[in-house]
């Protein structure tokens, strides 16, 4: 059975699509299977795992609008499978804007996507969902369907007040919607440990969420950045790089803290 994470953070820019990647990359570094839906309009996760969005047949739009399944819709990217990190894409490109205004009527609009995987869900052994910055109709689909969410933050002040209103927004998906949802843990990356601020925040974060904080620290990272202009994650692009071996630690952290989980 497959564990579906969302990775989402209502503040924008903080490397929500750079860890979605990454993660399935380094998950499919260590064997294994994944399948990475991209629920940005914007299409970013799809162009960074080596997919034009621009010429998607089929898309996680025609998916959430049951035109198409997951099994028809999801494409795999040859740059991927040269760097041995070959994992499922569920692509989306700018027709998802519209699935917005389209799902407004639809019976159990916030479930289309939990059932559409339902029928793949023996194929994976994880399912990375990435999420727009708000909170949307798409964002809403992610949550209803996921184990749980992954939080990635800056160690910054208004990274914390982010944090209190998606904390509140899983609780009330969580008493509504989907009774399974937690945050399974606060990722902090682009972190500088130079920066007395970085510091004290991640100290904050430790003290206040424990455990749920990873002990996988993402490291500001030039490799990271310039990866997705070869449309490939960073654990493909420079496997040697301080950012890949840090999400391949966090890949196996991962794995890890599901195997070890009741």
């Amino acid at each position: 059975m497959a564990k579906i994470f969302c990775v989402a953070n209502q503040k924008g820019g903080v490397g929500k699509t750079t860890t979605t990647v990454n993660l399935a990359a380094g998950l499919a570094k260590v064997g294994q299977r994944v399948l990475m839906v991209d629920l940005d309009p914007q299409g970013n996760a799809t162009m960074g795992s080596g997919v034009d969005k621009r010429k998607l047949e089929l898309s996680i739009y025609d998916v959430l609008l049951e035109s198409a399944s997951v099994a028809e819709a999801r494409v795999q990217s040859d740059k991927l499978k040269e760097g041995g990190c070959s994992y499922d894409i569920l692509g989306a490109n700018r027709e998802l804007a519209g699935a917005e205004v389209e799902l407004v009527e639809v019976e159990r609009r916030e479930k289309r996507l939990k059932n559409a995987l339902a029928a793949v869900d023996a194929e994976y052994d994880f399912v990375l969902i990435d999420c727009p910055p708000s909170l949307s109709m798409l964002t809403l689909n992610g949550l209803c369907c996921a184990h749980g969410v992954i939080v990635p933050m800056q160690c910054e002040y208004f990274a914390l007040e982010g944090l209190t209103d998606l904390v509140n927004t899983i609780k009330q998906v969580k008493a509504n919607l989907n009774d399974d949802l937690q945050i399974i843990g606060l990722l902090r990356v682009m972190f500088d440990p130079r920066i007395t601020l970085q510091q004290q925040v991640s100290e904050q974060l430790k003290a206040h969420f424990g455990d749920k904080v990873f002990n996988s620290v993402i490291p500001r990272n030039v490799r990271l950045a310039e990866a997705p202009s070869y449309g490939v994650p960073g654990v493909v692009f420079d496997p040697s790089s301080k950012g890949a071996q840090a999400f391949v630690n966090f890949a196996q952290e991962m794995v890890a803290r599901i195997q070890a989980a009741p």
